[in-house]
């Protein structure tokens, strides 16, 4: 049985509706991981300042906002946070440039693990902590 044109485009809505609501469920998530991420790579980073100087712990907000002021903010530690950022990036191109190729060959390893091992789930060998080169 053919569909009128208003249902057609009333079925057309609801999808339009549908695809709306995934989208904001994924940009929730996204957001939630973020805020998960940063929270977490705060308390880490506080937990290894408060090691390095426990003396700090003593210290009001006020105190602690000063002590990094008049420590992090000179040109020495600019210089140093400058260097530190450059080698970060640095590194960090041959990695994303290593996972760009290693994605490009995924799909080629899935089916050759397939064929090797035909029955096996094909996440099976995925998530297993090994680091593979293309």
């Amino acid at each position: 049985m053919a569909k009128t044109r208003t249902e057609r485009i009333d079925s057309i809505d609801e999808q339009i509706k549908q695809l709306a609501n995934q989208r904001k469920q994924l940009i929730q998530k996204e957001k939630s991981q973020e805020r998960k991420d940063r929270t977490r790579r705060l308390c880490q980073r506080m937990g290894l300042f408060e090691k390095m100087l426990p003396e700090s712990i003593t210290l009001t907000d006020d105190l602690f906002q000063t002590f990094l002021e008049k420590t992090i903010l000179t040109d020495q530690s600019r210089r140093i946070l400058d260097g530190l950022t450059a080698q970060n990036t640095a590194a960090a191109a041959p990695i994303r440039a290593s996972a760009a190729a290693q994605s490009a060959a995924t799909p080629a390893k899935k089916s050759t693990v397939m064929a090797q091992h035909s029955g096996k789930d094909e996440d099976a060998d995925e998530g297993n902590g090994e680091t593979q080169t293309p």
